[in-house]
């Protein structure tokens, strides 16, 4: 679970172990591996027209910027535990809003840093609008956030429990 506040991110230890090993990988192995597909493409001749080598060239150049966007995650992350079950909603909790307090139009989701996404759960930050509207609510008020067309929507917070992976 996170939570960025100014330039801090709040993490789990959980969260933390599993970005570090994700750098660690990305760091050392994958690294190799990169190299290994960049020098066998290289070898194949011509690198204008070499459509492997200039894959291998992006695939590098992605990786890269994700090995700089773990390292400066975690310089500036912060270890803590995860949110208590309060019935207040809050970073690191799955969320489940009913919209214009329709109790049959839900939508549950996980309020976190992207870089906590998960396959099993929509994320959403704490940092967009739905995130925004409905962080620090009780269960059973209702938010109201920002659309991109300007327009105003309105959500009822029907349960707000930690995430447990």
């Amino acid at each position: 679970m996170t939570q960025t506040s100014d330039n801090v991110t709040w993490l789990t230890q959980e969260a933390y172990d599993q970005l570090k090993a994700e750098l660690e990988y990305l760091s050392g192995p994958a690294r190799t591996e990169i190299a290994a597909k960049i020098a066998a493409a290289r070898e194949e001749g011509d690198l204008r027209e070499n459509g492997g080598y200039h894959a291998a060239k992006e695939e590098q150049g992605k990786q890269e910027l994700r090995v700089r966007q773990l390292t400066q995650l975690l310089e500036h992350a912060k270890v803590g535990e995860a949110p208590a079950a309060t019935g207040v909603v809050a970073p690191g909790m799955v969320v489940t809003i009913a919209f214009d307090g329709d109790p049959e139009d839900t939508l549950a989701f996980l309020l976190a840093s992207r870089e906590y996404a998960s396959s099993d759960i929509e994320t959403y930050s704490p940092q967009s609008p739905l995130g925004t509207g409905v962080n620090g609510k009780k269960i059973g008020e209702d938010a109201e956030y920002e659309l991109p067309n300007g327009k105003k929507a309105k959500v009822r917070v029907l349960d707000a429990k930690p995430y447990q992976g």
